[in-house]
């Protein structure tokens, strides 16, 4: 049913993708699909990081994908595992991500929306809204 699987993976928020990446995994297995594990740095954060150096840009990219690259061995299991790194917003790079690898289901986590949420808008349903493949949402 799914070959190609997507597991955003928020950096700074252990806690928002415990239960997501036991989720994605099992499906992975079961459907013996490709898992690729994402992560997105926001322009606006790592223009602040990178200070408007291009070099810098470089090395916020290489420690997201660093970062990433180590917590996909702590979870590597029986499927292939692949890492990608996106930039721009949140939700348009977990769709980019999707698109590039055909991805036909977007394993994420979210939380109850606070206030913030409902102002602002929750990037988990962005990506639900404008995402072309399914989308399954697991809540903690």
């Amino acid at each position: 049913m799914y070959s190609s699987i997507l597991l955003p993976i928020d950096l700074e928020e252990p806690s928002s993708w415990s239960k997501s990446v036991p989720t994605a995994l099992a499906l992975a297995r079961c459907f013996e699909a490709r898992l690729t594990l994402t992560t997105v740095v926001e322009d606006r954060k790592a223009g602040r990081e990178a200070q408007w150096s291009s070099i810098g840009y470089r090395e916020v990219l290489s420690t997201a994908n660093a970062r990433l690259g180590l917590i996909a061995d702590e979870v590597r299991g029986a499927s292939p595992l692949e890492i990608k790194v996106a930039t721009g917003s949140i939700c348009g790079g977990i769709l980019d991500v999707a698109e590039q690898i055909g991805a036909d289901l977007i394993v994420l986590a979210s939380h109850r929306p606070g206030m913030r949420d409902w102002l602002i808008g929750a990037n988990a349903s962005r990506v639900v809204r404008h995402a072309a493949c399914s989308v399954l949402v697991v809540r903690e």
